[in-house]
């Protein structure tokens, strides 16, 4: 056989009892709101899953030395990443909120893969349990459900190592301990700790335990579906703003960094230099984009224009997709900023989506190093990033990952537009699916939805979300034929 088929069951049928008991927590939520007709629709999904997945788990003989190689690995996420859209999709039509499949998929891929588009104009319509449930997506996506899931290997007899490698985002994973387990599970107090802390200083503000809740999962996770169709505009309050802008930022940085940090390891914070670009880029866009609206007279203080800039440079950069205000009527220098920040994205290990900032980095250096030898054919030129020599298979990986990025961009416009859309709705609602962003320009802008699109385009840009959040290489690797060479 080519996949161990044994382990990779026991560790599918987890992440369905995973799926199945999170959505324990809506119900409850449902419960409390008295929405009988959710809190079923509910029990119908997470009571099955629950069962079949531990009897599964039970039932499926355990090997000894079990092994899950890295083919083993990639099947693994892809597998699970859809199997758990089309799972959590099932509340949405159980209960009627969302009724038709395709969009039902495309919300809750959207909500796993943190993107934050949406098919709903007014999600504040929505039962309680089924928008709690809408924006736990988020949180459960966020730092990967997989991650969490390989925490729990070890009761299973299953390592995790090729999982993490597969899921994690970036080119690279600093492994904070000696297991992979511990990282996982030491990512995750840091992970809730964060969601914790946003949630009392929003409900701080005046804001309901439930909105606070609701979108904190969304701005840690960097998912971006808010409860309300004005997003984080409909509080207008500056407090609020604030703190959602920064968490926002923070979790488009390297989780591990906060490990070191909290363990005193203060200078290899700061030192980092991924994180250094970062938060540069954070500071130059949201000048640029103050000065433009102020100059502009589209606010009529720099103070208001440098509150509205911060915020949607922190949502598009992090790629949450969370607004304050609708950026396709802002001037066409801020949009062409908003859109180079859309391919950027968060640090490598973040929450965030897009390129990652140090691909970036390294493939600016690939370029620059192509000007210098062309200036100085014979000179030695090798790529160090912190001081340290990069290899060549990394940046292989970097520049393919690239190529890549751009190509399934430049695929899914072409059959996006196939629809009928405008080259900038097609372009900007793929860019804002694949880098998992959530709203584009257009027809999919800060004000719309993609409810619009036939049901085809829907579940094309569903797995165009999934294919973002794994980095692209973890999908397009099982329709290659060497992945099925048994022989290899």
């Amino acid at each position: 056989m080519v996949l161990n088929v044994k382990p990779i069951t026991k560790v599918l049928c987890a992440v369905m009892v995973l799926v199945g008991t999170a959505m324990i927590i809506p119900g409850a939520v449902s419960v409390y709101y008295k929405e009988w007709v959710v809190v079923k629709s509910f029990a119908i999904c997470f009571i099955p899953m629950i069962v079949i997945g531990l009897l599964a788990i039970r039932l499926t003989p355990k090997e000894d030395n079990a092994v899950l190689r890295m083919r083993d690995g990639f099947f693994i996420v892809a597998v699970a990443w859809i199997v758990m859209s089309v799972l959590g999709a099932l509340p949405f039509m159980i209960s009627g909120s969302i009724p038709n499949f395709c969009d039902a998929f495309f919300e809750t891929a959207s909500g796993f893969s943190t993107t934050g588009s949406t098919v709903i104009s007014a999600p504040e319509l929505l039962p309680k349990g089924i928008l709690f449930w809408r924006s736990f997506t988020h949180w459960l996506g966020g730092m990967g459900v997989l991650v969490l899931t390989i925490a729990l290997l070890p009761m299973l007899g299953i390592g995790g190592q090729k999982i993490m490698r597969a899921e994690t985002t970036g080119p690279t994973m600093d492994k904070i301990s000696f297991t992979t387990n511990e990282t996982a599970k030491k990512l995750y107090v840091i992970y809730g700790g964060m969601t914790l802390l946003e949630i009392i200083l929003l409900y701080f503000t005046g804001m309901g335990l439930f909105d606070a809740c609701c979108n904190t999962f969304g701005t840690v996770g960097t998912g971006g579906l808010a409860t309300h169709g004005a997003s984080i505009g409909y509080y207008g309050k500056v407090s609020v703003e604030m703190i959602i802008a920064v968490f926002m930022m923070l979790a488009g940085i390297n989780f591990s960094l906060y490990y070191h940090l909290i363990t005193g390891n203060v200078k290899s914070f700061f030192k980092d230099k991924e994180l250094r670009v970062y938060l540069a880029i954070v500071a130059t866009a949201t000048v640029f984009i103050a000065a433009m609206l102020y100059c502009k007279s589209v606010y009529g203080s720099i103070g208001e224009a440098l509150r509205y800039a911060y915020f949607q440079v922190c949502s598009i950069l992090t790629t949450t997709g969370y607004g304050t205000a609708d950026f396709d009527m802002w001037p066409i220098p801020c949009k062409i900023i908003i859109l180079l920040l859309m391919f950027v994205g968060g640090c490598a290990g973040s929450t965030g989506g897009g390129m990652k900032v140090i691909r970036i980095i390294l493939l600016c250096k690939l370029l620059k190093r192509g000007v210098d030898k062309k200036l100085h054919p014979r000179a030695a030129a090798p790529l160090k990033f912190d001081g340290k020599p990069v290899g060549v298979d990394t940046m292989s990986g970097v520049a393919s990952f690239a190529a890549l990025y751009l190509a399934t961009i430049l695929a899914g416009s072409i059959l996006v537009s196939l629809s009928g859309c405008d080259i900038v709705t097609s372009l900007t609602s793929v860019i804002a699916c694949v880098s998992n962003i959530g709203p584009g320009f257009n027809l999919v802008g800060p004000s719309c939805t993609f409810a619009f699109f036939p049901g085809a385009i829907k579940i094309l840009l569903g797995l165009l979300m999934i294919a973002g959040r794994l980095e692209l290489f973890t999908i397009i690797l099982l329709f290659t034929p060497q992945y099925w060479n048994k022989n290899r």
